[in-house]
């Protein structure tokens, strides 16, 4: 299990971005959401849509739920 958080600064083409806790990605405490501790991206990402419907998985962290 691993925890997992959501950018709550938007990406240029709007996506919040999730990223798990050991991301060199991972956004400034200031500006990131905890989503919780999940076995996949998958269920973080479904967690983040609840908050921001336009939601999607760090390339580099989460590349299997990333799709844009």
């Amino acid at each position: 299990m691993k925890k997992y958080y959501v950018n709550t600064r938007a990406q240029s083409n709007r996506d919040h971005e999730v990223h798990h806790e050991n991301c060199r990605y991972l956004p400034e405490s200031a500006n990131r959401k905890y989503l919780g501790e999940y076995s996949s991206c998958k269920d973080a990402v479904k967690e983040s849509k609840k908050t921001y419907s336009q939601s999607n998985g760090c390339k580099t962290c989460s590349n299997e739920c990333h799709t844009s």
